[in-house]
């Protein structure tokens, strides 16, 4: 056999056209890897899918409540004995002399309206009427005295059992060891709803509200909670973004590449990644025991996250001012600017969208944060009022989203389980617009070169 005959047997001839069969398993693992992905995409899409269903499905009806129209007779021997029209002298009544006004009145609606029920008086009803309608009938008694004496038309609370029962939270079922209602009270509300006396709409007080005792959680509301948040917000804005810019810059164009600055880069990152409760017990020890602040204040909660959140500030930021080409710096520097023109003039505008993102991703993860806040006191207080002014929203006890959710997920009454959905969903909008005001202001002030 000769050289030539050997050579040739042992190289088959190929066509550049047709795939060999290296190029074949090559051309195959690649749509392996990309069904693989296809499926982790479908399969994060799916998760995201069931976990926002459950928690608009959740938290869904806390953006609906349940309410009695209810003809209210203001006794005038009752509410204004002397006659004067007088509030300070009628805030003398408290609530309890308001409540058989409302149980009477519904007992009386009823009578006229020909429902037949097993109950004799207005008393054996207050199981459908929440234990804020007293005080919401005060107030508005108080505000405008002349209404004493007249029938009022009034939008009475329901019960948290009456509205859970319209939802289908409550079943006929689930009340038979219930001491709070029972069937006749749910056979009284069928009447009332085919009546219209009874109905659901849109409950603004859930957006706008305040907090309530765990015998009304239908009159709880986030409102006052949200602003909690939004002073938090304010001092970290104010504190965080300065401190933790001027300190990327300095760390990323003026200091020398020392040791010392190694040493203060490695912290940098490892306090990114510290658990933020480590953080609550800082502001604790710190804020609370060594200076002293109020317990529970906004200013607290926001001194403590902008101590978490300005690792996460530096690190967006330096990585910002590294993007940007050192070509820009030579070339200030070459037409005469110092240093210093070089890094407010041309470097930071630069960087500023980078900046900016990673500013907002920051606050939003504030935003979101609880486990500070249960060191510091604010699941503790139940926020019940308003501030009385910026100095008060600042210094005086309250709450904030994360920790209102976090107090009502641990009540018993079913009622505020589905304000805590609710509450998510209003704390997942706010992330949202974050987030979209970052993309924003990134696409605003971005420069290509």
């Amino acid at each position: 056999m000769t050289d030539a005959t050997s050579q040739g047997a042992a190289r088959p001839r190929t066509s550049l056209t047709a795939a060999d069969k290296r190029t074949q398993r090559r051309n195959a693992a690649e749509k392996r890897f990309r069904l693989y992905g296809l499926a982790a995409i479908g399969a994060g899409m799916f998760f995201l899918v069931v976990l926002l269903s459950s928690i608009i499905g959740n938290g869904i009806g806390a953006f609906q409540q349940t309410f009695i129209e209810v003809p209210v007779y203001l006794d005038p021997a009752k509410l204004d004995k002397n006659g004067n029209r007088d509030p300070a002298e009628m805030a003398k009544v408290s609530t309890f002399g308001y409540n058989p006004l409302i149980q009477d009145s519904l007992y009386q609606l009823v009578q006229d309206k020909g429902i037949a029920t097993e109950y004799e008086d207005g008393g054996d009803m207050k199981a459908l009427i929440s234990a804020s309608a007293a005080a919401q009938l005060r107030d508005r008694v108080l505000a405008n005295p002349d209404l004493v004496g007249e029938t009022v038309e009034f939008e009475i609370l329901a019960a948290s059992r009456v509205d859970g029962y319209l939802k289908d939270r409550v079943t006929r079922d689930s009340i038979t060891e219930d001491k709070n209602i029972d069937a006749g009270h749910l056979d009284l509300v069928d009447a009332l709803l085919e009546d219209g006396t009874v109905h659901k709409s849109f409950n603004l007080a859930f957006i706008t509200g305040s907090d309530a005792s765990e015998s009304r959680p239908e009159q709880a509301g986030l409102g006052v909670s949200m602003l909690g948040s939004l002073f938090m917000m304010l001092v970290v804005l104010f504190l965080a973004l300065p401190i933790g810019v001027a300190a990327s810059i300095y760390l990323e164009e003026f200091a020398p590449q020392n040791k010392f600055t190694d040493f203060i880069e490695v912290n940098i990152s490892n306090l990114a990644a510290v658990p933020s409760i480590v953080f609550g017990i800082l502001g604790l020890a710190a804020f609370i025991q060594f200076a002293h602040l109020p317990q529970s204040a906004p200013l607290v909660g926001g001194l403590t996250l902008t101590l978490m959140t300005l690792p996460t500030i530096v690190i967006s930021t330096r990585a910002s001012l590294k993007a940007v080409p050192p070509s820009i710096r030579d070339a200030a520097l070459g037409v005469g600017a110092s240093k210093m023109q070089s890094v407010f003039h041309h470097v930071l505008p630069l960087a500023m969208p980078g900046i900016l993102t990673g500013t907002i991703i920051g606050l939003a993860q504030a935003l979101g944060e609880t486990a500070p806040l249960l060191l510091i006191g604010m699941v503790g207080y139940i926020a019940t009022n308003y501030p009385d002014g910026i100095i008060s929203g600042f210094m005086s006890p309250n709450s904030a989203m994360p920790a209102q959710i976090y107090e009502w997920a641990k009540r018993a009454d079913p009622a505020y389980y589905e304000r805590a959905w609710g509450g998510i969903i209003i704390l997942l909008v706010f992330l949202l617009v974050m987030n979209v005001i970052a993309i924003v202001l990134r696409r605003k002030f971005e420069r290509r070169w």
